[in-house]
């Protein structure tokens, strides 16, 4: 049972509790925009620390609300899931695989056009349904996890052969949806497709054409940028030309500095020790790829932005802005993933080769915490997250709230109203995991209600009243931090507080034996 709360500015819930008062007389639902980075580290946009140009996530963070613990599952897919559903990936199908369908869950579609919601959904899906069957009234993109920025498909007359992953004569083929349509592969003729950009296109293109709607609309944005292969447009990567020269320890020690002067962070937030290569070490060929890597990684971040930018401009073009809600976040933290492909040639940055960011740069992506994404550490599994909503969510503010991806799904009903079932096309569902973020936007400070679990490979985390139970392999010993205290995990506690261990080691234990029920 969703418990309303009595929120002076969160007006639509009124509709369903005043009698005698006419509907048209009440303030709008407001329409929902969720976007979602891949692979964008916690330091990655300029208000979280960056030396990367993000002017407009830029106002929407010091215009809104940005969060310093807000956590996703530290895999793209299952994070995803968790995004879209409101349980747990375990518990939807989720948690090992990309391959199933979804089970036991709804998606925020299903449950947001019970609140008349138009509903649309434009990006990365990374699974296996066609999010027109399960609950979106339009969708366009990549219904796979990655694909080649320029050209997901076949070889265009005039150009080189686009990478992608697999082996000579044995490339992946991608899936790409468009409405109803599935193609396999999918080969745009438009000669300035960019992934980034075309996902923009069809979410603008259905703003307009619902312009004149009086319902209010949700829309998925899914980028998969930042995400390999590293492939951006040459004139934004131009912009970034000599940035990096100095290398990892400099520009980590600047993100850092950043971070602390704009009070996003404070003194408990010690910079954890790096794992970067010595950049004086490397040669000079090295350094030059890394610093390319850079260059380009940043250029996708810069197109994201200008993208999210064209989303902004349209809601003020179209009036919907002063009632719209938007939601940044990223699904992990930055990558140390690289992939490795035989055929690929050209330079870092184009069409014919995938190339990946690799850890040194990750490192420096997650910058203060450790680790990168596969970690259930702060550096895997905390997002940057932005809410930003005018006149409702107080500007520049930030919360330490410990969030996860699994609050959308309550945060949403609750303010729309939508009915979250107990079944779904004769099938029961989990109940919603997560709590309503709604309190949080007004400005209380509480902690969560109940503890929040992550597993996703060899990583495995409990967290509990300020405390965090986390390792990495199976058979691995558990470590323990007081996050309230140390926010990086610098100081391992397991020996000091025994009990305190056992205690967290038991709630995780108990919660996937609970899964099987």
């Amino acid at each position: 049972m969703i418990q309303f709360r009595n929120f002076m500015f969160f007006f639509p819930l009124l509709l369903f509790s005043c009698s005698g008062q006419k509907a048209d007389k009440m303030p709008k639902l407001p329409n929902i925009i969720l976007i979602c980075a891949d692979d964008l580290g916690w330091s990655d946009i300029g208000c979280y620390g960056s030396e990367v140009l993000t002017p407009n996530l830029d106002k929407l963070g010091e215009g809104g609300m940005r969060f310093t613990n807000f956590y996703n599952t530290s895999k793209c897919f299952p994070s995803r899931a968790s995004l879209l559903t409101g349980v747990y990936a375990q518990q939807c199908g989720y948690d090992k695989t990309h391959t199933n369908r979804i089970t036991n869950a709804v998606t925020l579609g299903e449950v947001l056009r019970t609140a008349g919601y138009r509903t649309m959904w434009s990006g990365k899906h990374h699974g296996p349904e066609n999010p027109v069957f399960r609950g979106f009234d339009r969708y366009y993109g990549l219904r796979d996890g990655a694909c080649n920025y320029f050209n997901p498909g076949e070889q265009r007359n005039g150009e080189g052969a686009p990478a992608r992953k697999g082996k000579p004569g044995n490339k992946t083929i991608r899936a790409w949806c468009i409405d109803s349509v599935t193609y396999m592969p999918y080969t745009p003729e438009e000669k300035d497709f960019y992934t980034t950009d075309y996902y923009t296109n069809y979410a603008l293109q259905w703003i307009e054409e619902y312009k004149d709607e009086e319902n209010p609309f949700f829309l998925y944005l899914a980028y998969t940028a930042p995400h390999d292969p590293l492939m951006a447009w040459p004139e934004d990567i131009e912009r970034y030309k000599g940035r990096y020269n100095e290398g990892y320890a400099a520009i980590r020690e600047a993100r850092y500095k950043k971070q602390r002067s704009m009070g996003l962070t404070g003194e408990k937030y010690k910079l954890s020790e790096s794992v970067y290569q010595s950049w004086e070490d490397l040669s000079e060929e090295e350094r030059a790829d890394e610093i390319k890597r850079m260059e380009v990684y940043a250029a996708m971040i810069d197109r994201l932005d200008q993208n999210i930018g064209r989303v902004i401009k349209k809601l003020e073009e179209t009036g919907r802005i002063d009632n719209t809600l938007i939601l940044f976040v990223s699904d992990n933290g930055a990558s140390a993933e690289v992939v490795s492909i035989e055929d690929d040639y050209g330079e870092i940055g184009t069409l014919t080769r995938w190339e990946s960011l690799g850890g040194d740069w990750a490192n420096v992506g997650n910058t203060p915490f450790r680790y990168y994404k596969n970690y259930s550490y702060e550096g895997g599994i905390n997002s940057p997250l932005i809410a930003w909503w005018p006149g409702k969510i107080e500007a520049g503010s930030i919360s330490g709230f410990r969030g996860h991806f699994i609050d959308f799904m309550p945060t949403f009903v609750e303010l729309t109203g939508a009915r979250y079932p107990q079944e779904f096309n004769g099938q029961p569902v989990v109940p919603m995991q997560g709590q309503s973020l709604l309190p949080v936007f007004q400005g209380q400070q509480a902690d969560r209600e109940k503890p929040l679990f992550w597993e996703w490979s060899q990583g495995q985390a409990v967290y509990h009243n300020s405390w965090k139970l986390v390792r990495h392999g199976l058979n691995k010993s558990w470590e323990l931090y007081n996050l309230n205290d140390d926010p990086v995990e610098t100081m391992n506690m397991a020996v000091q507080q025994p009990d305190k261990k056992a205690e967290l080691e038991k709630l995780f234990m108990e919660w996937k034996e609970g899964l099987a029920d």
